[in-house]
């Protein structure tokens, strides 16, 4: 029975379209003003640890080592969602004297070492009164629990944020903050005619989240260090007074920490522009399903988009339904990160479809620090930075070396076999090699600047191995079309032949090492981790490479007259082969054809 032979139609294109991608590549890898070289890992170029110590829960109640494990993996997916590959997360010590460890390769940005100590707890609380940071010089009027009575300390700094049915509300514009960030926010879902009736306040079975250290007045009012948040289980004159002295104009007003969802809570905004006085948590931040941070499609920058559970959409159209009957301020809804009101918009009907968008002035990592701690969730217990230090890298430069060069002498002896044995085949194998070293090249620069990806020495050397895995495909298809022409095909249908059979193992090859490349990525850490990903990349690039490149340029070639000459310089002359040389040029049908007339 005959091979199955399959013609590439259009070499030409197939190796200019390559070309064009390769080309684009190079341009953004060496973009002007852009870093042209990967970046390293922790133990090639050392980077920042930090190290993070546990704070003693309201009541005194000991840290046990499974709220330490649990503290170590949401750090460590909160850094890997910030892109930084490479990173190392470990505990020192055990219960309340123990210290989690976070490394860091390079010169870590700010906004990942404030997100590591992040206690992330979310929450939706309907607005009682709402006035300018600075002390209030009158007491302010006596709102009812439900938050349907009037202010009269509304302040003119409050930003207009409006919801509307069919869009995202129009954002205000609070003052600057004192780190740089101004952060308004808007709500979208569908409109409802309906008014919910059901209470928004949280069940009595909610548990109260711990806090770091608590004190409380002579009055039953608790504050958590002397400084915002400041709570009270009854909405009375005593926290009515707590809030008309707050000054969140100091930056320790601006503090922050955890705070009592069954709890009303007197606190300031991010910025400290605003104070608020907070009824109880009428949506948990536990009743987000997911959280994502991207492009508004309005054009309006950055957001991070929010979709709630099940349970947490029916509460949310139920406070939006009450809120939009009240009056200002009672018709806003603060949204509370960490004990600070990230924003407070105002509502204007009920809102259902159970999604929020958190928008105003972001930059592309604060969106990004947002959603990650709202989407791998909190911290069960507080953490503070006790130190950020500089360390120094544990290999160095030396091994770095020692490692290229072990991989430019093993690339070296790969080219001088590949050449001495395969001849004109072994320059299209090395051509292959430049071009999947070129474009691995480009992948991992733009890793780096986009997603950073570090390279580990362990990296290193999973690239190193991909040279290997390339080379073999180079073999294998070389091999087929020798084995096709051994069996009496001409050169071009063997090249045909031999690629339809080479590529079946070429597949299931690379698939193995891709396949062990993923399995060895998640169920592995630091820098074995870097191993397998660079296996796996690398394994992608060699089947492009095989398929785009080599197949083309080996379908070129044997349409030359010097390929089909049978020249020994080829590879494929018919004496290397042991064939004779008049069954190199005779095609498979005319070999079909003789046979039919002998038989006959």
């Amino acid at each position: 029975m005959a091979a199955p032979t399959q013609k590439h139609t259009n070499p030409e294109r197939t190796l200019a379209i390559l070309g064009l991608v390769v080309l684009l590549l190079g341009i953004w890898t060496f973009w002007p003003g852009q870093s042209h070289v990967p970046k390293l890992g922790l133990d090639l170029r050392g980077g920042t640890q930090v190290i993070l110590t546990p704070t003693a829960n309201q009541g005194g109640q000991v840290v046990t080592d499974d709220q330490l494990k649990q503290a170590v993996e949401i750090i460590r997916q909160r850094v890997d969602g910030f892109g930084v590959a490479e990173s190392e997360v470990t505990t020192q010590g055990s219960g309340q004297n123990a210290s989690i460890i976070v490394s860091i390769p390079g010169v870590t940005d700010s906004a990942v070492l404030n997100t590591l100590a992040t206690t992330a707890k979310l929450d939706f609380r309907p607005v009682l009164i709402e006035a300018v940071g600075g002390v209030t010089p009158t007491t302010s009027p006596t709102p009812s629990a439900s938050g349907t009575g009037s202010s009269s300390a509304t302040p003119s700094a409050s930003a207009s944020t409006t919801i509307t049915p069919s869009a995202s509300a129009s954002a205000g514009s609070p003052s600057a903050s004192s780190n740089g960030t101004a952060i308004t926010s808007a709500l979208q879902g569908t409109a409802t005619s309906a008014s919910p009736t059901a209470s928004a306040s949280p069940s009595a079975s909610s548990s109260a989240s711990p806090r770091a250290t608590a004190s409380t007045d002579k009055n039953g009012v608790t504050s958590v260090d002397g400084n915002p948040p400041i709570q009270s289980a009854n909405n009375d004159a005593a926290l009515q007074a707590a809030f008309t002295s707050l000054d969140c104009t100091k930056p320790v007003a601006r503090k922050g920490g955890l705070a009592d969802p069954t709890q009303f809570l007197v606190t300031c905004s991010k910025d400290g522009a605003l104070k608020y006085l907070l009824d109880k948590a009428a949506v948990r931040g536990t009743e987000i399903a997911s959280a994502s941070a991207g492009l508004s499609q309005s054009g309006g920058g950055w957001e991070v988009n929010l979709t709630f559970t099940s349970t947490g959409a029916q509460q949310f159209a139920t406070v939006t339904g009450q809120l939009a009957q009240n009056p200002s301020p009672q018709n806003q809804f603060g949204i509370v990160l960490d004990g600070l009101v990230e924003s407070s918009p105002y509502v204007s009907t009920a809102i259902l479809g159970g999604s929020a968008v958190i928008t105003g002035s972001f930059t592309a990592d604060e969106a990004k620090a947002l959603a990650n701690v709202l989407k791998y969730g909190s911290l069960p217990v507080s953490l503070e930075v006790s130190s950020v230090e500089q360390v120094s890298p544990t290999l160095g430069q030396d091994q770095l070396d020692a490692g290229l060069i072990a991989g430019a002498l093993g690339l070296l002896l790969v080219v001088i076999y590949l050449v001495i044995y395969y001849r004109a085949l072994g320059l299209v194998a090395t051509a292959s090699l430049m071009v999947a070293a070129a474009i691995t090249y480009f992948v991992f620069v733009l890793l780096s600047r986009q997603l950073g990806l570090a390279l580990s020495l362990a990296g290193v050397a999973g690239a190193i191995v991909a040279i290997g895995i390339t080379a073999d495909s180079f073999v294998v298809y070389f091999e087929r079309i020798r084995d096709e022409i051994r069996e009496g095909r001409s050169l071009r249908a063997a090249g045909d032949a031999g690629w339809i059979r080479a590529r079946r193992t070429i597949l299931a090859a690379d698939f193995v090492s891709f396949l062990a490349a993923v399995v060895l990525y998640f169920l592995s850490v630091g820098s074995v981790r870097g191993f397998a990903f660079t296996l796996g990349l690398t394994t992608v690039v060699d089947v492009a490479v095989a398929f785009l490149f080599t197949r083309p340029l080996v379908s070129l070639l044997m349409r030359s007259a010097w390929f089909t000459s049978g020249s020994a310089w080829t590879g494929l002359s018919p004496d290397r082969l042991g064939v004779k040389p008049a069954l190199v040029e005779v095609d498979t049908h005319q070999r079909h054809a003789a046979a039919e007339t002998k038989e006959s």
